[in-house]
């Protein structure tokens, strides 16, 4: 018959708590993985099939996670994991905000869908942006190589007392201002064409007084915007993979890889 003592199973339980922690809180803010539409239980067994495949290659400390030291240490987890996350979400925050500037000049910010990748609602060129973004960051194997990182982390930055240090949160912090040159980087070619087209309108308006161009220039603005969309595809998914790269570098600059 086997047997099973306290200080076994409490090992066992060691060597599994701090590598789900970190991994567990990844995936609660990463994309494609911390969704709204992707459900908590599906989240929480993601992260203990990970979990299990990595704990026999994870050197854990000597500590009782109830301990101080070890109630430092599970923060210190829950802090790498929500950093590794949040630095890609950012990404993805960007190319939503680029969306919902491109919908403003097109004249659609009034026009708001339920996003499911969010779970509120957005302009319907955010959410366009964020479904195409989305379906390219899972063709890339992006969640692949974000699964890889966090099974590397392990090594470079092991489970300990130390974590990212002062450093490393103040370069995510920096990090933060990506979501600004990245929405600017996916919005600025429709913007710009879309900025030409209401400088024509502001000359016609000028030249003929009694056109009523809100009338006329609202539905020329739509469908110009439809075009600039449909023409922009292809550079929208060169700078979403130029982005991509960089974040992926960055997660693993922060990770120590």
């Amino acid at each position: 018959m086997i047997t099973v003592t306290a200080n076994q199973l409490n090992g066992w339980l060691l060597e599994l708590f701090w590598p789900f922690v970190r991994i567990g809180s990844c995936f609660m803010l990463a994309p494609a993985f911390g969704t709204s539409s992707v459900p908590m239980r599906v989240r929480i067994i993601l992260a203990g099939a990970v979990t299990l495949l990595v704990a026999p290659l994870v050197s854990i400390p000597d500590v009782t996670p109830l301990s101080a030291a070890g109630v430092v240490i599970t923060i210190q987890q829950i802090v790498i994991g929500a950093a590794l996350g949040f630095s890609l979400q950012i990404l993805f925050d960007a190319v939503s905000l680029g969306g919902e500037m491109l919908g403003n000049s097109m004249g659609l910010s009034l026009s708001f869908n339920l996003d499911p990748q969010n779970g509120s609602s957005t302009p319907t060129v955010s959410q366009l942006y964020s479904l195409l973004v989305t379906l390219i960051f899972l063709v890339l194997n992006g969640h692949l190589a974000l699964i890889r990182t966090l099974v590397s982390g392990f090594h470079t930055l092991p489970i300990g007392t130390t974590g990212l240090g002062a450093n490393g949160l103040w370069s995510v912090v920096n990090w933060g201002s990506e979501l600004f040159s990245g929405a600017l980087a996916v919005a600025l070619p429709g913007v710009t064409a879309l900025l030409v087209a209401n400088l024509a309108f502001g000359v016609v308006s000028r030249a003929a007084p009694t056109l009523s161009i809100f009338s006329v220039g609202l539905p020329i603005s739509l469908v110009f915007g439809l075009v600039v969309i449909l023409a922009s595809l292809p550079a929208l998914e060169s700078s979403f993979i130029r982005l991509l790269a960089v974040a992926l570098d960055f997660v693993r600059h922060l990770s120590g890889a």
